[in-house]
């Protein structure tokens, strides 16, 4: 596999653009705060990754178009606009040769839970006639290719939290298959609240109540330390809404325009888990097999990555497979503990589907500027870590080959690998 990645773009809780959030992982900041929502009286800390609240859908569509969507779609908007704009492709895309993959794991579900809360405050008078418009997976990509007139193949990928390595995967079928020329490629989660989006009543989304209830969420009364991936007192989640795109190009399109790559997609390795629905196998089995598979069909070896941007939610369980994957993959089989391993939950939140996405972003930023961010947050890593977690702050590199993770609930396991323009 060899597709040109020609263009990003973002809405993050740290960002508003790919350069936002890449400056937002570099310089250390942290997008999780307390929940709208929250309980002002309640001595239990309720944190949420809200994008950030400077993004206006004004400046991206019309109030028509505004009406008709959930702001998962209006995220999506954005940062395929974005990214089509970096890639120089904005208003010249072929109708026929471009496709479209998004991934999401809750699509307009909170347009959704809105309409509940107003029906049954209200009645069905205050039921938005567009809620079912909203509310689709699909919505977004589908409003992407109404925007530009895309007759492409449109498709919706939901592998939970693996979602947007999963699309980036099944868009460079795509175009190795010469289905399409060029793919826009994203991921998304939430939308609720920001500015432009108000419901009556107001209500806390159960989605949140019932992550806090299935024993998801971290107790930590300090937002900077509510989220700890890869450390040794980690404790939870923290949820967060973003949206991060990508325009994939066929090697023979991107060289055909001259247009600069900013790096290459060369492998995706994906698989199920079959454990359970929301705790990895302990081991990391299947999230070694998922990268092994990613360096298989990039045709690079273990020996050859040189760093790694980790799935790691900051969960007990989670982590613990993900870190004997690694050592698995990398220490016992590739002798590799100096691979530099970093992972940006602790600065955006927990942000769904958009996760694997953000990785991608921070990784391309560091083949270009020579920095890699590091893990937000922790600052006593996990005692079984073997490898070189990237701590305290960014780390000086000179990347060429990379591999990113992502894994999600229902044992979805993916894992990309990414090369500089050589």
């Amino acid at each position: 596999m060899r597709v040109a990645i020609t263009g990003m773009g973002a809405v993050s809780p740290i960002g508003l653009s790919a350069g936002e959030l890449a400056d937002g992982l570099l310089e250390g900041r942290c997008g999780v705060r307390q929940a709208p929502w929250a309980d002002p009286n309640d001595p239990v800390p309720n944190f949420y990754g809200a994008v950030d609240d400077r993004f206006d859908p004004r400046h991206w569509m019309d109030d028509r178009v505004i009406e008709g969507c959930d702001p998962f779609a209006w995220f999506s908007i954005a940062a395929s606009e974005q990214a089509l704009a970096q890639s120089g492709l904005l208003g010249s895309l072929d109708p026929l040769r471009t496709a479209v993959v998004h991934g999401t794991s809750m699509g307009g579900l909170n347009s959704l839970m809105g309409a509940q809360a107003a029906y049954d405050a209200h009645g069905m008078a205050a039921v938005s006639p567009k809620t079912m418009i909203k509310i689709w997976s699909n919505m977004a990509a589908s409003q992407i290719c109404m925007r530009h007139a895309l007759h492409g193949p449109s498709l919706t990928v939901s592998t939970a939290c693996a979602s947007s390595l999963d699309a980036m995967g099944t868009a460079a079928r795509f175009l190795e298959s010469g289905v399409c020329d060029v793919a826009l490629v994203g991921a998304t989660e939430g939308g609720y609240p920001t500015p432009g989006y108000r419901s009556d009543p107001p209500f806390e989304p159960v989605t949140q109540a019932a992550g806090r209830g299935y024993g998801m969420s971290t107790p930590s009364a300090d937002p900077r330390r509510a989220m700890l991936p890869f450390a040794a007192d980690r404790s939870g989640i923290v949820s967060g809404d973003g949206s991060v795109w990508f325009v994939l190009e066929s090697e023979a399109h991107a060289r055909a325009r001259g247009v600069d790559v900013l790096a290459w997609l060369r492998g995706h390795g994906t698989l199920s888990d079959s454990h359970h629905p929301s705790s990895p196998e302990p081991n990391g089995t299947w999230e070694a097999r998922a990268m092994e598979l990613a360096q298989a069909d990039a045709g690079v070896s273990a020996t050859e990555v040189q760093a790694l941007v980790a799935h790691a939610t900051g969960t007990p369980k989670g982590d613990t497979a993900e870190i004997r994957a690694i050592n698995r993959v990398f220490v016992d089989d590739a002798g590799r503990d100096d691979l530099l391993v970093t992972a940006c939950k602790g600065h955006t939140a927990h942000t769904g589907a958009s996760a694997g996405g953000v990785n991608l972003v921070a990784i391309i930023d560091a083949m270009h500027r020579g920095r890699l961010t590091n893990i937000n947050g922790t600052t006593v890593p996990d005692p079984e870590i073997r490898f070189d977690a990237v701590l305290h702050e960014p780390r000086s590199v000179d990347l060429e080959i990379a591999q990113i993770n992502a894994f999600g609930f229902g044992g979805q396991n993916a894992s990309i690998i990414v090369t500089r323009d050589r």
